[in-house]
């Protein structure tokens, strides 16, 4: 009897949007994912930039979208298309998240606030299996190629077979 290999495990750094959306992304691909991020708690910026109201896209017609972009519209709009304003309601909806559309044409969640989407965000994280480590700095690679984190413990060497730096863009 063959058993089956195992999963690949993959090291997030940053748990912001873009490391819990690749955390959500390689989970359900059926990928182990470990979450690093050196704060007490994920998506703290998140939060912040929910504070007035949590203005998550807009909902004017796809050519105008795209144009807000200005002179990199072209080489995002494949980005664009592949999740496009109307995908990304429909994957705040399915984390049980009303929104509407302002008098101005931006999307907002229901009730104006981000805690509740990152709260019911992290719940399917977790629910898919991806484990969140926080107060877990990245201090580079060792010699030999694996993670170096540092954690209230002290430091860890780690070997996921890849790592992802979703770092945000300070």
């Amino acid at each position: 009897m063959t058993l089956p290999a195992p999963s690949p495990r993959i090291a997030i750094i940053g748990g912001g949007p873009a490391g819990l959306m690749a955390a959500e992304v390689l989970s359900q691909a059926g990928i182990a994912v470990d979450l690093y991020d050196a704060m007490p708690s994920v998506g703290r910026k998140f939060l912040l930039a929910g504070v007035g109201g949590m203005n998550i896209t807009h909902a004017e017609a796809f050519p105008a979208f795209v144009e807000r972009y200005r002179e990199r519209a072209g080489e995002l709009r494949p980005w664009l298309e592949a999740f496009d304003p109307n995908a990304l309601r429909e994957w705040i909806h399915g984390l049980g998240i009303d929104t509407f559309v302002g008098s101005s044409g931006r999307v907002f969640p229901r009730d104006m606030k981000a805690a509740p989407l990152l709260r019911a965000w992290l719940k399917r994280l977790r629910d898919s299996g991806v484990q969140i480590h926080t107060r877990r700095r990245w201090l580079g690679w060792s010699e030999d190629g694996r993670l170096r984190v540092a954690g209230p413990e002290g430091e860890n060497l780690l070997a996921p077979d890849a790592t992802l730096l979703a770092l945000g863009g300070g």
